[in-house]
């Protein structure tokens, strides 16, 4: 009889990277749910339609499936609302991320939109750290408080573990500037999160 040949076993499907987090405070209720291998599928409703814009930005130039739903104190401000968008989606990308092994880690993408030009370069390195030097030169675009955008990425970056440097190149309108650094962001995060092999990257054993 002729040998068998060897079965040969089928490979091992990678884990699917994604999360659902909800955060619920006094002040806001937030659930977001993420996949980092997705379409750029995005939804968000928060309650504030700026913001809903920027975080649908987030989603589609970064490639993921990001949906984003908050109920929120604006009656008072739409501070708490901002922020804790901000911790549940940095929540979220690092349970999705898992033990890190195989992505590339660091990311950066400089993007224009018109006259503004926005920079964003990170490391998901699990030391949380920002750096933002952009004026957006305008305190609100429709109910949405520019001031807030800082706050949003360091929260993101307090709860993902993140070094992020955001700087603000060239530009005059508040719009322009503020959707450049959202993707811009969205560039730098999606290139980081890549699976791009060779283990973890980092020498300490350890992210």
């Amino acid at each position: 009889m002729p040998a068998r040949k060897p079965t040969k076993k089928p490979a091992a499907k990678a884990a699917a990277r994604r999360a659902t987090v909800s955060r619920v405070t006094k002040e806001v209720d937030v659930s977001v749910t993420l996949v980092l291998d997705g379409r750029g599928d995005a939804t968000a409703k928060t309650g504030i339609p700026f913001f809903d814009h920027m975080l649908e930005q987030l989603g589609k130039h970064a490639g993921f499936d990001l949906a984003v739903k908050a109920r929120g104190d604006l009656d008072v401000d739409s501070h708490h609302t901002v922020e804790d968008t901000g911790i549940a989606i940095g929540e979220a990308l690092l349970q999705a991320l898992g033990d890190k092994h195989g992505i590339r880690r660091f990311g950066n993408a400089t993007i224009p939109l018109d006259e503004a030009l926005v920079q964003v370069a990170l490391d998901l390195s699990a030391r949380p750290y920002l750096a933002h030097e952009v004026d957006a030169r305008s305190k609100v675009i429709g109910s949405y408080d520019t001031r807030l955008t800082e706050e949003f990425l360091r929260a993101l970056c307090q709860s993902a573990g993140a070094t992020m440097h955001v700087r603000l190149l060239a530009g005059k309108n508040p719009h322009h500037i503020v959707e450049a650094e959202f993707k811009a962001l969205a560039r730098a995060l999606g290139d980081a999160v890549a699976v791009v092999g060779g283990g973890l990257p980092s020498t300490k054993g350890k992210l």
